[in-house]
């Protein structure tokens, strides 16, 4: 049986740069498959946003680093409101993580603060966001978002999150926490500005072999809505090459481009 590789991703759907490490974690889908477990850790940015313009910036440098999409008006104070804490958003992970769909939640929800203009610091918001989560039961994430299960294993991840080694953790942060997003990987750190090569160099260290990567039809077909930037890193190929058989696929009906402020998200037509 082929090793499967622990990915312990130390996260919040309000982090810019975990947006920006969105194209990591598709190539390690591509690579790897069922050969990596990833553990999502909620590690909770803001209890409060007390300056949501300095999230802003933080966002732009993201964008620029990684080719991610990007729409953070709201964090601007002109386009809408800011978000007030990370924290909801946090819980309702949690609460997704009781129906094994953690990781799709996440998305929706930093799809939501980083291209949506959503605030997601109420129930009422994150309710309607998980309503793009296929199989989700919507009755059941209510019912959990209000139960203290819940707000204990988000405890239990902002505990951890504070327990990691001090060389990894945030400067500057009381209490002490991650820097995010962070990954451990057999014992090995990645923090911050995290690429796809980065990613796949700390899990082939761990054991699993990668697997040839898809095409980029394959690669929209297996993971429907990627940015250009994780289509890239989801086949290893040249951006530009891949941002000509987007379009070209696209001018055959064979994929849909959803035009987004900074670029596109690719869908099979």
């Amino acid at each position: 049986m082929a090793e499967v590789a622990e990915v312990i991703y130390y996260t919040d759907p309000g982090c810019p740069w975990s947006w920006a490490a969105e194209p990591a974690l598709r190539r390690l889908e591509s690579e790897f498959a069922d050969h990596v477990a990833i553990t999502y850790v909620l590690s909770g940015m803001a209890q409060e946003i007390t300056d949501p313009a300095q999230v802003l910036l933080e966002a732009l440098d993201a964008a620029a680093a990684s080719g991610m999409p990007l729409d953070a008006r709201a964090w601007g104070g002109r386009e809408g409101r800011a978000p007030r804490s990370t924290y909801p958003a946090c819980l309702a992970v949690k609460a997704a993580a009781e129906q094994g769909l953690d990781g799709a939640f996440l998305r929706i929800l930093l799809e939501g603060f980083w291209l949506r203009r959503s605030t997601l610091d109420s129930p009422a918001t994150l309710l309607e966001a998980a309503g793009a989560v296929p199989g989700l039961d919507h009755a059941r994430l209510a019912i959990d978002l209000r139960s203290s299960a819940i707000a204990e294993a988000f405890g239990a991840d902002l505990e951890r999150a504070r327990a990691v080694p001090e060389e990894v953790r945030a400067p500057g942060i009381s209490p002490p926490r991650a820097v995010l997003p962070a990954f451990e990987v057999g014992g090995r750190w990645l923090t911050g500005r995290v690429t796809p090569a980065a990613l796949h160099a700390a899990v082939v260290a761990a054991g699993p072999s990668p697997r040839p990567l898809p095409s980029v039809a394959d690669a929209v077909e297996r993971r429907p809505g990627m940015a250009t930037a994780e289509v890239v890193a989801a086949t290893g190929l040249p951006w530009p090459r891949v941002a000509q058989e987007l379009w070209s696929l696209a001018t055959d009906f064979r994929l849909r481009a959803e035009r987004v402020p900074g670029g596109e998200l690719w869908h099979p037509a």
